[in-house]
């Protein structure tokens, strides 16, 4: 969740500690008075500042279009750095009770996320009759370059004011609710994949074999008993007519057909109907005749919610019960394949433990810092490792900077890593139900992405399920075995 932090409170400019605001009055303000904080622009500044302006012009939004214009990037907009100086203003010098009058500006170089300004305001006249003041404005880079000059005209406050420091409310960006919508769009050129559909007897399963095939992502081929599939697609009015099916007497060996279309290279996924995941999972891992690769295999959620900008992954949670470290070392690897199907390049990683410190009693913390020199020696890849870390400090820029957090991944992890199962797995419900999260189970590690449905999944669940299942299955056609 991108925050929206307060300002470091330098000591040295007003004499403020964390707790209250005072002002200067206009009799203690002399000419040459100075005032000043720092303040690191980061990418959700610039969004919320959009939203509170209504000024979307994509120079300062939009990456791709940025990159082409004259200054080849995002920048920011140049009234940020003008509400920067009232701040100082509001808060610092003068501080409470100053009566903005007027405000000139000159930007002289563009601002880029990242930046780090120093906002100054330096008092060059004095008004005594009237109270006002004169002050100097600047805003200089990191590399003492000056961005914004100016000059503000107050009226000064005559009466001291010190008053406890306002609590703000936590600030959360949220996304549109149109992910499956833009994964959709992203993967339906790809065009559909054959997909096995493992004992589809009830009209769960066959119903969202129907949805995937409409929104243009699989050709199905349905493996069970062919009576049965086709008595609940007829209580429950469903066309299957043009699908094929494979005839077999039960669930035990619907799992090992779909195993053998695999080998035969007729189905490029499966998908879970309505047996019990271990089921397929055993036929899928035997020895011999399953799909086993040299990786361990492992689930993902992919999640996106509104309490979040960007979609993330949380794993393993429907597959490995206590993993060692050998086996959460193949689980990131997994996830990190995940995460590049989808488009990002270079994932953050967050291993989650209870604590953001390594304790020799706390196995989950040995465990992430190990994880962590695993990548240091090159030996997970394509992704870059933080833990541990708590799950706050891992979601939220405010938590992580709370607690003094330097890193890449805090406060804006794409993976989430956890220490077993059981927490992976009410992790992602409690997000799920609770927080409106959008959710696409797979697996990976076999030689064909798996797609495992829940009882309790949503129609769109389904789907955006087998969206990711076509992105991997083009992805594995390229990868190694």
């Amino acid at each position: 969740m991108p925050e929206i932090l307060p300002a470091p409170l330098p000591a040295h400019s007003t004499g403020n500690d964390l707790g209250t605001v005072r002002n200067r009055t206009f009799d203690e303000i002399a000419v040459g008075d100075t005032a000043s904080f720092e303040r690191t622009l980061s990418t959700e500044d610039i969004q919320l500042f959009a939203v509170l302006s209504g000024d979307v012009n994509p120079q300062h939004l939009d990456a791709e279009y940025a990159a082409s214009t004259r200054f080849q990037g995002v920048i920011a907009h140049g009234m940020l750095g003008g509400a920067l100086i009232s701040a100082v203003l509001g808060t610092r010098l003068p501080g409470p009770g100053t009566i903005y009058l007027g405000q000139t500006l000159k930007f002289l170089a563009p601002v880029r996320v990242g930046d780090t300004l120093r906002v100054s305001v330096t008092v060059t006249a004095r008004d005594e009759a009237k109270k006002r003041l004169k002050l100097a404005c600047s805003c200089t880079n990191q590399d003492g370059v000056a961005v914004i000059r100016g000059e503000a005209d107050v009226i000064a406050p005559t009466e001291r004011i010190e008053r406890a420091r306002t609590t703000l409310p936590e600030v959360r960006l949220t996304v549109n609710g149109d992910g499956l919508h833009r994964l959709l769009d992203h993967v339906r050129p790809m065009g559909a994949i054959p997909m096995a559909v493992v004992h589809p007897c009830d009209a769960l399963s066959l119903s969202g074999t129907l949805d995937a095939r409409a929104a243009g992502l699989i050709t199905p081929v349905l493996i069970g008993p062919r009576a049965r599939i086709l008595a609940v697609a007829q209580a429950n009015g469903l066309d299957i007519s043009d699908i094929d099916i494979e005839d077999v007497p039960h669930s035990h060996a619907a799992a090992a057909r779909a195993v053998e279309l695999v080998a035969q290279g007729r189905v490029e996924a499966l998908m879970k109907g309505s047996l019990h995941t271990d089921e397929l999972m055993a036929a899928v891992v035997a020895s011999g005749t399953g799909l086993r690769t040299k990786r361990r295999i492992s689930h993902c959620y992919l999640m996106q919610t509104p309490a979040y900008p960007r979609p993330f992954i949380i794993t393993d949670a429907a597959i490995n019960i206590a993993p060692t470290l050998d086996d959460k070392a193949d689980i990131v690897r997994n996830a990190i394949d995940l995460a590049h199907s989808i488009g990002v390049a270079e994932p953050r990683v967050a291993i989650l433990a209870a604590v953001e410190t390594i304790n020799p009693h706390m196995p989950a913390t040995l465990d992430a810092a190990a994880l962590c020199k695993m990548a240091d020696r090159g030996q997970i890849t394509g992704a870059l490792l933080d833990g541990p870390l708590a799950f706050d400090n891992a979601v939220s820029m405010a938590a992580a900077h709370t607690k003094g957090i330097v890193s890449e991944v805090a406060g804006r992890a794409d993976i989430l890593v956890v220490p077993d199962l059981e927490s992976g797995n009410m992790l992602a419900k409690q997000l799920e139900f609770m927080g409106n999260a959008a959710s696409a189970g797979i697996v990976l590690g076999a030689r064909v992405p798996i797609v495992l449905t829940s009882r309790a999944d949503s129609r769109e669940t389904r789907i955006a399920s087998c969206a990711v299942a076509v992105l991997l299955a083009h992805r594995y056609k390229v990868l190694p075995p």
